[in-house]
């Protein structure tokens, strides 16, 4: 027993020793202690609680040796700490993975904080998309993003002894919406807003409608940022050109079941409950939100002219404010020749199209850096920035304005023969005709295409690719004016006044206003004959009558549509054409319309599907025109 008992502690320590010295053969510590990593910045995370002691994940990156300096806050869905990763030494390093101006934010010395939103990433709480105000009919909870800005400055203010008390707020995107959102009862620290790019009203033309027209590609985004709250769930297909995968899997319900968009994303079942544009959308938009608020922060509200994304926000968010802005000091605007979220970077060009300069940077420290300044140094330096600053294409210059007005339209008629002119077509009603098939859509770009954000995508390019890829074809009809003699420059919308006809009982309108470039163009042959969009957009026309409610279309009916085309900054050189191309389909970027029409176009089913013989009425006192902003 004695020596049963001395032979199982020798075991035992043998054991022992035998752990102690693989530990001591570890080349990993226990733990690892804080480095001195001499980098020229302090970051801190931090859990900032909100009012229902929801806390929410925060990054604040700190300049070492700052006093008396402002915050420029940025909140997101989009990962806080992946947009502070410390895998740079200098401040400007760690702030360039950021959505936003990080050479301007270095430069000034601002203390950046970044921030995930409710249920995402790092922060507590659940995940609304887009959430409306607290009590709405869309968001039944008792905060949202304007009380959570609110409550995340005020902790700030108070937390952070290295700033001045003085808060901006800025982001593209959903991070523009977010600055939005901070207007509606700001706290008294927040001094400046910068939405960029905002998402404003997701169905009259921003993410996820235009006009009635699903943009059904975003649903990889809604099954990415609902699926998980780190926002990792793969968009997978087995088809190398989205063309192909989109018509074989016919409607936009059945991908979003195919992929499982319908389980994993409570928004897309709402979106696809909604396809009209009632309550549900018509009270979330956040130009019409903003209208009934109060001016009290400055806010530059900032549009790119080729945003593939979020088009419409920024200018109808200004149309919505200006009215208010009595002294002209409150509500600025920025229209730079950019896609989305370009003006954080090289502004040099624009897919093919070169602007002579970085359009960019010259905004961003002629424009947004001493706008910032004013607002959140503490000796708020004078400021010389134009209530808009514009940048005009084709003469490639920027503009500073007062005010952006419409100029009183001037009708350009589309007319027999493919002519286009200012000049009305002679004699009764003709048309012109085409045959619209869903089952060879019209492709929104060359083919073959990629989903947006897929390894070697140009999605962000796409609104200035060449027209010709789908001019030539049967179903696109044109209409081009003479070689122009003189300039002609259009600032504001261009309004689409189409007269046509279906021998459907549904249809979308495709009308692109186009720039062509001249056939020869000497040191710039590769640009010659170049077709460029200045402004193109689509409209469903079951939505003719009444945006909330669908209505059957009176088959082989000449009717008009009329509906407003992107904003517009830009002059037909001489020696140019101007062109109006119409279409029925721009596929896959938007979900096809059956040209049957049935309840929900989301479920449509493959017999729905028909041909449709497309009139557009060319002369005559109902000829078709676009109401061109022509500045005289």
């Amino acid at each position: 027993m004695i020596r049963s008992l001395f032979a199982a502690c020798a075991l035992s320590a043998l054991a022992t020793a035998a752990v102690a010295g693989a530990q001591s053969y570890d080349e990993r510590p226990a733990k690892l202690a804080p480095r001195d990593t001499h980098y020229e910045y302090v970051r801190r995370a931090v859990d900032i609680p909100m009012r229902d002691g929801v806390k929410l994940h925060t990054v604040i990156v700190i300049r070492k040796g700052t006093r008396d300096a402002g915050i420029l806050l940025t909140r997101t869905p989009y990962d806080a700490d992946e947009q502070t990763k410390a895998d740079s030494g200098t401040f400007a390093g760690i702030l360039a993975h950021g959505d936003g101006p990080w050479d301007v934010i270095a430069a000034d010395g601002y203390i950046r904080v970044i921030q995930d939103v409710r249920g995402m990433h790092g922060s507590q709480g659940i995940t609304l998309m887009n959430p409306t105000p607290a009590g709405s009919p869309n968001n039944p909870t008792k905060t949202d993003d304007s009380t959570d800005t609110y409550d995340t400055i005020a902790w700030l203010v108070k937390n952070v002894p290295e700033s001045n008390g003085r808060v901006g707020i800025s982001g593209i995107s959903y991070d523009g919406f977010l600055p939005l959102m901070a207007l509606i009862n700001p706290h008294p620290a927040l001094k400046v807003s910068v939405p960029m790019n905002p998402m404003v009203d997701g169905w009259r033309g921003d993410d996820w409608f235009h006009n009635g027209a699903f943009r059904q590609i975003g649903l990889s985004y809604m099954l990415g940022q609902q699926g998980t709250r780190d926002a990792s769930t793969p968009w997978v297909t087995d088809t190398a050109d989205d063309y192909d995968y989109w018509l074989r899997n016919v409607s936009a319900g059945a991908v979003a079941k195919a992929q499982g968009v319908d389980q994993a994303s409570g928004f897309y079942r709402k979106v696809a409950a909604h396809p009209a544009y009632d309550t549900y959308w018509s009270s979330a938009a956040m130009d019409k939100i903003l209208a009934a608020q109060p001016l009290k922060v400055p806010t530059m509200l900032v549009a790119g002219l080729w945003d593939q994304e979020d088009i419409y926000g920024a200018p109808a968010v200004y149309r919505a404010l200006e009215p208010k802005d009595t002294r002209n000091d409150m509500v600025f605007l920025t229209l730079g020749p950019w896609y989305h979220g370009q003006e954080i970077g090289d502004g040099s060009n624009l897919g093919a199209i070169k602007w002579d300069q970085d359009t960019a940077k010259w905004w961003r420290w002629h424009v947004l850096r001493p706008f910032l300044a004013h607002y959140l140094k503490s000796d708020q330096p004078a400021m010389d920035v134009a209530p808009v600053t514009a940048f005009r294409t084709g003469t490639n210059e920027w503009q500073r304005m007062q005010a952006w007005t419409q100029p009183t339209p001037t009708p350009l008629y589309l007319k027999p023969g493919g002519a286009l002119g200012f000049d009305a077509a002679a004699g009764t009603a003709q048309t012109v005709d085409y045959i619209s098939d869903p089952a060879h859509p019209v492709s929104y770009r060359v083919r073959p295409t990629k989903p947006m954000y897929a390894e070697g995508s140009t999605w962000k390019n796409w609104l200035v690719d060449d027209q010709r890829g789908v001019s030539g074809r049967p179903d696109v009809v044109t209409f081009t004016t003479d070689v122009l003699t003189q300039p002609v420059t259009i600032a504001g919308t261009p309004e689409v006044h189409l007269t046509a006809a279906t021998s459907g009982t549904d249809s979308d309108w495709v009308v692109k206003l186009v720039d062509v470039y001249p056939e020869e163009m000497p040191k710039h042959e590769e640009m010659a004959g170049y077709q460029l969009a200045v402004a193109m957009d689509i409209f469903r026309g079951r939505y003719r009558e009444d945006l909330a409610v669908a209505k059957p279309i009176a088959a082989n009916t000449p009717l008009p549509y009329r509906f407003a085309l992107p904003e517009t900054n830009h002059v037909f050189l001489p020696g140019h054409r101007i062109m109006v191309q119409v279409q029925s389909s721009w596929f896959p970027l938007y979900d096809r319309n059956p040209q049957t029409f049935v309840p929900n176009i989301f479920f449509a089913q493959p017999k729905d599907y028909v041909t449709a013989t497309q009139k557009i009425t060319v002369s005559g006192p109902d000829a078709s025109y676009i109401a061109l902003p022509v500045v005289k």
